[in-house]
């Protein structure tokens, strides 16, 4: 309901009969609507990078954890989306931003901390690639990061924008390719500059 109506539309009436319960039960529980909001908040988020935390800490290679943050994010969407054609709104985060002086501290202090916490976790997989040899030593390993944070953060915009999750899953896919080609092993293993002159010239030629 927050990802659908926002936090003005979020109704303790609706969530009680989605719950099968009274108003008056959900609002003993939990207080007032802003109190609901942050445990709600609070606790998608903590389990989101719990579940990206697995992901980056993994033994894919680099660029398998980069398209398992997509299927995460593919996942949310059919939820909102099942056809996989509509551009129905999916992420909660992006929602709250909107609603980000309604929703009360705690909220607020997780939506701030997920990008914070979210580049951490990239960085520690870009130091582990780079030492399994994976990634080169010289890869800019905070510039990669905030790259990949900017669009899980913009996920939801993309889909919306782009009319479906193909453009989504074609960014994520490029910016994989980009830094393979950049910063794989393949371009430390390359040969240094003149050597193909020297040779005379391409392989096989």
């Amino acid at each position: 309901m927050l990802v659908r109506h926002g936090y003005q539309g979020f109704r303790f009436r609706d969530i009680a009969d989605r719950l099968g319960t009274t108003r008056a039960a959900v609002h003993y529980h939990y207080g007032n609507k802003q109190k609901l909001c942050e445990a709600v908040v609070v606790q998608y988020i903590t389990t989101l990078l719990g579940r990206w935390e697995h992901n980056w800490a993994s033994e894919k290679i680099f660029s398998d954890k980069i398209i398992g943050m997509m299927e995460a994010n593919r996942e949310r969407y059919l939820v909102f989306n099942p056809t996989g054609r509509t551009t129905n709104p999916w992420s909660l985060i992006s929602r709250m931003r909107v609603d980000r002086d309604l929703i009360g501290p705690k909220a607020q202090d997780a939506i701030n901390g997920f990008g914070i916490t979210l580049e951490r976790l990239i960085i520690a997989a870009i130091g582990q690639a780079v030492m399994r040899g994976e990634l080169v030593a010289d890869i800019p390993r905070r510039d990669v990061a905030l790259q990949l944070v900017a669009i899980a953060d913009s996920a939801g915009a993309i889909t919306q924008d782009g009319g479906g999750f193909e453009r989504l899953d074609q960014l994520y896919r490029s910016f994989a390719r980009i830094v393979e080609h950049a910063y794989g092993r393949a371009r430390g293993d390359a040969a240094p500059p003149g050597i193909a002159s020297i040779a005379g010239g391409r392989p096989g030629a």
